[in-house]
């Protein structure tokens, strides 16, 4: 497989660049950083490695300079090849990709269901520090400063009226989260819900249930606002919250209603009432979150 500085050459090559050695030369060695190299390596470099390298010199000046880059993010750098006794051109990535490529990675950490894109786009240092948020924004800092030290810290359980931002919060950790490497998964509970039996098979439900079950942070976002089933309620949710019960895996969690009122929820379903159930599943949500009231007005009106 050819290297990525071969197939740069080739297409230099290919567009029959037109110059005489003497003019080559002049325009080269004059060169600002041709000059530092030059002078940085001097001990290595002999007039005749000098004379073979010209053109490869004039190759890196003239790709630096040029607004028709071979292939866009790519910057040449100078190299010396000890094997070769040749000055070659290297393409390394630009500062601008680079970082490019940084959040594009970023973003595929993050796995969205059933939310909107733009929550990616959400910085946790960006978030208007209000009163009202101040315990939630405490809360996570001290969970961040945690997770840094143990990937099995214990999550949170937003709980406030509509429109607070209690998602926009969760989605400022999930990015800080993904930045440091981990993957999250950020789910809209009442829409995932809704659409497992549309959307899964007994095999992919499966796959899927464990992609849950076991992602480095998963965020149950609007958990209270579902319809559930009791298939929904002792199969998925309970499958997923007792797997990450048992391996201690952060689990976040929004909602309109207090916990002490999640678990009566919980114990109603379509068929009826069950309120062991219930209970059982509340105990998971105890063990892997603290409640923490987020204030403030409906943002969504504003």
């Amino acid at each position: 497989m050819r290297s990525l500085d071969e197939i740069f050459a080739e297409q230099f090559k290919k567009r029959n660049l037109k110059f005489d050695k003497k003019s080559l030369a002049t325009e080269a060695l004059n060169d600002p950083e041709v000059k530092n190299f030059l002078s940085q390596n001097k001990d290595l470099i002999t007039q005749p490695i000098l004379n073979r390298s010209l053109s490869n010199i004039y190759e890196f000046v003239h790709q630096k300079n040029s607004n028709d880059k071979i292939i866009d993010g790519y910057k040449p750098i100078l190299a010396y090849n000890s094997d070769l006794k040749i000055i070659e051109v290297r393409y390394t990535l630009t500062g601008k990709k680079r970082s490019e490529n940084a959040e594009i990675d970023l973003k595929k950490r993050i796995r969205l269901i059933d939310l909107p894109s733009k929550l990616k786009s959400v910085k946790l240092d960006q978030i208007d520090q209000s009163q009202e948020r101040k315990a939630a924004l405490n809360e996570l800092a001290i969970f961040l400063s945690k997770f840094k030290q143990n990937s099995k810290s214990k999550g949170l359980y937003l709980v406030g009226d509509f429109g607070v931002g209690k998602t926009y919060l969760l989605a400022g950790l999930a990015n800080t989260i993904a930045d440091a490497g981990y993957k999250v998964v950020f789910m809209h509970v009442p829409s995932f819900i809704a659409s497992l039996s549309r959307h899964f098979n007994k095999n992919t439900l499966e796959s899927e249930l464990d992609a849950l079950s076991s992602v480095s942070v998963l965020i149950f976002d609007d958990i209270g606002a579902e319809t559930l089933s009791d298939w929904s309620r002792d199969d998925v949710l309970g499958v997923i919250l007792q797997k990450r019960m048992d391996n201690e895996l952060p689990t976040f969690f929004s909602s309109n209603i207090p916990m002490k009122e999640l678990e009566q929820h919980f114990a109603e379903t379509k068929t009826g009432i069950d309120n062991l159930k219930a209970k059982r599943l509340m105990q998971r949500v105890y063990f892997l979150a603290n409640e923490v009231y987020v204030g403030g007005p409906n943002r969504r009106n504003l």
